[in-house]
């Protein structure tokens, strides 16, 4: 049956190339092409914009946090935007840093990118600094973003998101391996030219180059950064501005989805890298962004491909380890497999079956999802 096993590799192809192959190619490329930052000490106007919705828990420590970075205050404006919170959040911001803390008490719950809009209309800074109430920073980071901005070529600049306690949580040394092998790629494109989309939880851009987003937006921390390709500038990353958060259980899932529709909803992107022609923004959109959101059909197809090979050893092989790696997913469900690196499977499994949702959720309109 040779239509069946053109139909089985190429089905093998898409995520050993997502996952596997686009890395090394992006190595490789990074050795011949290689395009530094020219940075050194710059000390603009900042704004932080801090978002939150319902964060009473967390909204003191990262005033706190944020008070004590290492960036003359004279030259950084700390900016709290509530949107519509109902659990005191405006009133702890209000309580801290009088004279250095700005709060912008909106009535209403709207969503965050109109939240964010809302902010930027107010902000005072040259640059615009983007960091959720969860997340903290390093002391240095904002000061290791800035000097990328001194490059008159950068438009945006994202930090590096790491994962705290782990060990904590079934599934946190998963999410930790995932964000460095992200760390990895954006390092890559970043080098090379310009990354896709940045870390939610600390990301600057110019203000004079925000792009104000529709509302309905769902990956911010990708359009606001990709949107100053279009406009001649350079989207890159700073591996040593550094944001950290505690890892987080099962509820996860949903972040997952959210994301996922939020990464089906980016597809539409794609016309602004085709007019002008801009090759390595496309290449890399398609590479480490649109692939894998063909991954999890991929790999049903493979699975029911390969249950017509089954009269070839080598095909009978490559089954049973399909079959012994989506048992590891399923049990990994149930109980947390020791040693971690056994969740792996789960992990991988949990992100891709979030793309099915994703796709229900995008096509189906439901793009104001929840956010916290």
């Amino acid at each position: 049956m040779p239509a069946v096993k053109i139909l089985f590799w190429l089905a093998v192809a898409v995520p050993v190339y997502a996952y596997l192959g686009y890395p090394v190619l992006l190595a490789l490329l990074r050795a011949i092409f290689h395009h530094p930052v020219r940075k050194r000490a710059f000390e603009p106007s900042v704004t932080l914009i801090i978002p939150a919705y319902n964060e009473a828990d967390h909204i003191a420590g990262k005033i706190r946090n944020s008070l004590a970075l290492d960036y003359p205050a004279g030259q950084m404006e700390i900016l709290v935007a509530c949107d519509g919170s109902r659990d005191g959040t405006p009133g702890i911001a209000k309580s801290l840093g009088p004279d250095r803390v700005r709060v912008l008490d909106f009535p209403v719950n709207r969503g965050k990118l109109a939240t964010l809009n809302d902010a930027v209309r107010q902000a005072r800074g040259e640059i615009l600094v983007f960091s959720d109430a969860p997340a903290l920073l390093y002391p240095d980071s904002v000061r290791r973003m800035m000097m990328n901005f001194a490059d008159p070529e950068v438009g945006a600049v994202s930090g590096r998101y790491t994962v705290i306690r782990a060990d904590e949580v079934g599934i946190g040394k998963s999410e930790d391996f995932y964000w460095k092998y992200e760390t990895f790629l954006k390092v890559q494109e970043s080098e090379i030219g310009s990354m896709l989309g940045a870390h939610g939880h600390l990301h600057a851009i110019r203000r004079d180059l925000y792009p104000f987003p529709a509302p309905g937006t769902i990956n911010d921390d990708y359009v606001i950064p990709v949107s100053v390709l279009g406009k001649g500038y350079r989207a890159v990353y700073e591996p040593a501005a550094v944001v950290y958060e505690e890892a987080r259980e099962m509820a996860g899932f949903g972040r997952r989805i959210r994301i996922m529709a939020g990464n089906v909803q980016q597809l539409r992107e794609i016309r602004g890298l085709l007019r002008p022609l801009r090759v390595w923004p496309l290449f890399c959109f398609l590479s480490h962004k649109a692939i894998r959101l063909a991954v999890p059909a991929a790999m049903v197809v493979a699975l029911a491909t390969n249950l017509f090979l089954l009269d070839s050893q080598p095909y009978r092989t490559l089954f049973w380890l399909q079959a012994a790696f989506y048992l590891l997913a399923a049990i990994g469900a149930l109980i947390p497999l020791r040693p971690r690196p056994l969740l792996l499977p789960f992990y991988f499994s949990m992100i891709n079956l979030a793309v099915f949702f994703g796709f229900y959720h995008a096509l189906t309109n439901r793009r104001r999802m929840s956010w916290k």
